[in-house]
């Protein structure tokens, strides 16, 4: 009879953790690429009241008669399908129409080799440190007072760099169909190129030198950033990488729309847009939800009975005891 309380309490619980996630997800059903969760549950231990045994020369077998304790939490997977798009009409915003990440994070933070150091130099990015950085679908960049490309809350936008440049080399401006660097060994932040005082452009740009004046900013399609001098020469500053992740559902959710990389998620690589299983970028808007809220309406539904019926259980099971308690009177 106890047994059944016990069971009783434990679907209360997992029903409860279960709304919890129907909850998160319709609170955000307008959060820029959120990606939807669903909990499943699973049977709780099992106590054995008899055990099986072979059967003879003169009986046959007999199977274990076991009570279950009601269910426990199994998993929350996440959908990691690509959304709707929503237009924003900023020309730097872009949506992954696909698979794949974005990767950000701070210019030489978390003692790798990453980003800028002290003297401004950029430093390449290792693939096996993509790990380090946060993982995104939010795709809403912008270029702060200092040239990055980066996101709201300032973490930078790694990318690649047009092919054979190195650090403060002077070039001729990136425009053109000069080929960019996608060997996964050169991930840096992207930021508009410098000059000096005669004229020469530094790809990446050299600490102390002026930033290229440029406007009509815009992402493209192959995630190429792009911008436009007061003479209308078109530049191109780099191409936004994005990176594919065998198994999706081991990222870590850190809030915020970002993730990372911690256990089981299998080999990080990261790649131009539209290769190495990745999708081609959607520019001039991001990614909606995918939440559907029809389903998580009915998932209400049948989660809200099943903890009433729960609920039913401790009810039965305590005027059980009630009735036990009051034959001796």
């Amino acid at each position: 009879m106890l047994r059944s309380m016990f069971s009783g309490v434990s679907g209360l619980r997992t029903h409860q953790s279960r709304m919890d996630v129907i909850g998160n997800n319709i609170a955000n059903v307008n959060t820029a690429a959120y990606k939807s969760g669903a909990a499943t549950f699973q049977e709780s231990i099992y106590q054995t009241l008899k055990g099986s045994s072979e059967g003879g020369a003169v009986y046959g077998g007999s199977n274990p008669n076991q009570v279950g304790y009601g269910s426990t939490f199994g998993s929350i997977s996440l959908n990691f399908n690509a959304s709707a798009f929503e237009p924003t009409g900023v020309l730097t915003h872009a949506m992954i129409d696909g698979q794949g990440f974005f990767m950000v994070g701070p210019k030489n933070g978390n003692g790798i080799a990453t980003g800028v150091d002290e003297d401004g130099t950029p430093d390449d990015l290792l693939n096996n440190d993509i790990d380090k950085l946060n993982l995104t679908r939010v795709g809403k960049f912008t270029v702060d007072g200092n040239g990055y490309l980066c996101m709201p809350d300032g973490n930078v936008v790694y990318g690649y760099l047009p092919k054979g440049i190195t650090n403060g080399q002077s070039v001729e401006p990136p425009s053109g169909d000069e080929k960019f660097d996608a060997d996964q060994a050169t991930l840096r932040p992207l930021q508009i190129p410098s000059v000096d005082d005669q004229g020469q452009i530094h790809v990446p740009p050299v600490a102390g030198e002026q930033q290229l004046k440029l406007k009509d900013l815009a992402v493209g399609k192959d995630g190429m950033l792009t911008g436009t001098a007061d003479d209308g020469k078109i530049y191109k500053i780099g191409q936004v990488a994005v990176c594919n992740v065998p198994n999706p559902n081991a990222l870590e959710n850190q809030g915020g729309g970002y993730y990372k990389a911690v256990n089981n998620t299998g080999g990080i690589s990261a790649h131009a847009p539209g290769s190495g299983t990745t999708g081609m970028l959607a520019p001039g808007g991001l990614e909606m939800s995918n939440v559907d809220l029809a389903t998580e309406f009915s998932n209400m539904i049948t989660t809200q009975r099943g903890f009433q019926a729960c609920s039913k259980i401790i009810s039965a099971s305590d005027e059980m005891l009630q009735d036990l308690i009051s034959m001796k009177r």
